[in-house]
């Protein structure tokens, strides 16, 4: 049998390896022919190992991993690995896309082995279209790509406007229409809904763990769960835990 041949691009080198592992455990018979940090070293290794599929970090340097599927559109399968949150989601699934959400959760990455496998042992060919795949989705992405993350918390203050570097922010919490702002020693309260603060965070950083929370996954001291099962969030410096709703349990699959 033809050995299947694998390319996995991320400037994460920790990624790539958690990703090479559960890839091992998934598809033990899958070769890695390539591991490349940046997309114009994917594109030097796609063309001198010719592997059926690469894996793509949709952010990388120098070349991106939708300029890199677009160069080498029918040459291979290309699984997109992207932080973007579920609008973006969403808009790869219109396309008919293959993508794993970081942190790439096994759940999802067996059933994309699954769809890969099927699709080679049909020998159907990778879709020389997808290059009009991507021109969509990059017009579906271009305001979120080209968008600056937020770096400020403004909240009233007394008198005056308290700024509140983002990084100092352990989480933030759905209250009725406001927005609760929680750092290392104080609580803020803000007039943005939790679905307008997602839209203005990056997403590597900031983690949604319940439909009214999200966490700074920089200030997770550690992961665990609680008495029924349910997912719990300690933080560090911060006495109070955090529920993780089913939904995104899989955030913490890979820790």
């Amino acid at each position: 049998m033809k050995e299947i041949k694998a390319l996995l691009a991320d400037d994460e080198e920790q990624l790539r390896k958690y990703l090479k592992a559960k890839l091992a455990e998934v598809w033990p018979d899958l070769v890695i022919c390539g591991e490349a940090r940046n997309g114009r070293d994917a594109l030097d290794l796609i063309a001198k190992h010719h592997p059926e599929i690469a894996f793509l970090d949709i952010r990388m340097p120098g070349l991106t991993g939708m300029e890199v599927a677009r160069k080498i559109a029918g040459a291979c399968r290309v699984v997109f690995i992207t932080a973007y949150d579920e609008y973006a989601v969403e808009a790869f699934e219109k396309g008919a896309v293959d993508y794993l959400l970081k942190p790439v959760s096994r759940e999802r990455l067996e059933k994309t082995v699954k769809r890969l496998q099927e699709q080679i042992a049909a020998q159907s060919k990778p879709p020389s279209e997808i290059s009009e795949k991507i021109e969509r989705l990059l017009a579906g992405l271009a305001d979120r790509k080209g968008m600056a993350y937020l770096r400020w918390i403004r909240v009233q203050h007394k008198d005056g406007v308290r700024l509140i570097p983002v990084e100092e922010v352990y989480y933030f919490q759905a209250k009725d229409k406001y927005t609760t702002v929680v750092t290392k020693g104080s609580e803020e309260l803000i007039r943005k809904t939790i679905k307008e603060i997602a839209g203005e965070l990056d997403p590597d950083q900031f983690w949604q763990i319940h439909r009214g929370t999200i966490v700074n996954a920089r200030c997770i001291a550690q992961v665990g769960r609680s008495l029924t099962g349910r997912g719990v969030v300690r933080l560090k410096d911060r006495s109070e835990t955090l529920t993780v709703s089913h939904r995104y349990m899989h955030v913490f699959k890979q820790m």
